[in-house]
């Protein structure tokens, strides 16, 4: 590989959850396996509890990063069945609780009547 190459990446793309139908990140593991990670979340590793943490490695796979306590800017990620609206769980940490109602907005959004449209001449108001 020359200097100016990039490594090679790990990317398992997009699907939709089969729960909520909602799109996650499918992203290889250290231990050779695949988990599917809430996209665009990053949280701080410190707010999220040692068993649950997916530390982005540099080649594009995830660990769970159990180091107790992470550094204060470590950034990392969760799985999608942590924040699936679709999936009972128990209210771990009250950010998720939101992000979980968030979800379960978006999907009514996603699954729900075309909006209407404005007609091209309102009343007039005088």
């Amino acid at each position: 590989m020359g200097a100016s190459e990039e490594p090679q990446r790990l990317d398992g793309g997009q699907s939709r959850c089969p729960r909520c139908g909602l799109l996650g990140d499918w992203v290889a593991t250290l231990d050779h396996d695949w988990v599917l990670l809430e996209p665009d979340m990053r949280p701080l590793a410190h707010t999220v509890p040692a068993d649950r943490r997916w530390i982005e490695l540099s080649d594009g796979r995830v660990t769970v990063y159990g180091v107790c306590p992470p550094d204060q800017f470590q950034r990392c990620r969760i799985e999608h069945d942590l924040a699936c609206p679709a999936q009972p769980l128990p209210d771990l940490w009250p950010w998720l609780t939101s992000l979980r109602t968030e979800n379960a907005r978006r999907v009514e959004r996603q699954n729900g009547p075309e909006p209407r449209t404005c007609p091209e001449h309102w009343p007039d108001a005088g």
